[in-house]
């Protein structure tokens, strides 16, 4: 897998029911940190990645992600007759003008894997990148997805992003049987979801990041559906394990669950204190909290 990655999918038709009844109105992928949407900061991802084309696989209700890469040519005309030239320049650099959005829609929730295929069309017989937005991953340096599109062009394999987490909470991810081939990179033999503590192989679980060949879209489309017929992408995962090395990749950098209410408040409160505009009094809040009783 020598070619660059230029494409990245973004599966993105989840209901986002944790976080009803906000979501009944606004797609879980643009709920805020701070002034930025979800999705915002994973587009952010996948462009240093060097990806130009990004593929969002939706439902048929959600329209905020396009509305909100779109053009907003009346917005943009009064900040620009206003003289408010910095907010006018963050309107329009949500998305750099080289980079185009693809929207493809799922027509029935069938699991993850199936949310992936869609996306075969456009991405066509190139690698490809998978950003899940409830993954928000941060890191001073190179992003999650650009040190796994590195690895994988050096390494012409794949690359799962994982990391390390308490063995007692396997059940709650999908795990790696893995041998250590560098610092960071583990060659994958197996793959086992929600393993109970005791039978985990490891404790890496996988993450929501992956580059992958095009390969995995016959395997999808050859991949046995589970409960509920749901096409499972770990299922196709593991088939492609039999035929080609594809590498666990523990990345630099923090993640955020923001699928879950408690992630969402830390990545705020993350961002929150790295704004030198908010930090000090991010941080007087936050004292100012410590021993209050509920």
């Amino acid at each position: 897998m020598t070619q660059r990655l230029r494409k990245v999918v973004f599966p993105v038709a989840g209901l986002g029911t944790r976080f009803l009844p906000a979501t009944k109105v606004v797609a879980k992928e643009m709920l805020p940190v701070l002034d930025r949407p979800l999705i915002q900061y994973a587009v952010d991802e996948a462009v240093d990645a060097g990806a130009d084309t990004l593929i969002f696989v939706t439902n048929r209700y959600k329209h905020a992600i396009a509305d909100y890469f779109d053009k907003a040519y009346e917005l943009e005309t009064k900040l620009d007759q206003s003289g408010k030239k910095e907010l006018l320049s963050l309107v329009q650099g949500v998305l750099p003008r080289h980079v185009r959005c693809v929207f493809v829609t799922q027509p029935e929730a069938l699991g993850l894997g199936h949310a992936v295929l869609c996306a075969k069309p456009v991405v066509g017989d190139e690698p490809f990148g998978v950003i899940l937005p409830d993954d928000l991953i941060w890191n001073r340096g190179a992003s999650c997805l650009r040190q796994m599109a590195d690895l994988a062009a050096f390494e012409n394999s794949g690359v799962i992003a994982v990391e390390e987490v308490p063995r007692e909470q396997t059940n709650k991810y999908g795990i790696v049987d893995a041998v250590p081939v560098g610092e960071r990179a583990a060659l994958i033999h197996h793959m086992v979801e929600k393993p109970r503590p005791e039978e985990a192989p490891s404790n890496l679980a996988v993450v929501g990041r992956y580059v992958l060949p095009s390969r995995l879209f016959e395997l999808l489309e050859n991949t046995t559906p589970g409960a509920g017929g749901e096409i499972q992408l770990t299922d196709a995962i593991d088939a492609l394990l039999r035929q080609e090395r594809v590498l666990a990749y523990r990345f630099e950098g923090q993640r955020f669950d923001c699928g879950n209410k408690l992630g969402l408040v830390k990545a705020t409160l993350h961002f929150a204190l790295e704004d030198p505009a908010l930090a000090e009094a991010t941080r007087e809040f936050v004292a100012s909290r410590e021993g209050v009783s509920a």
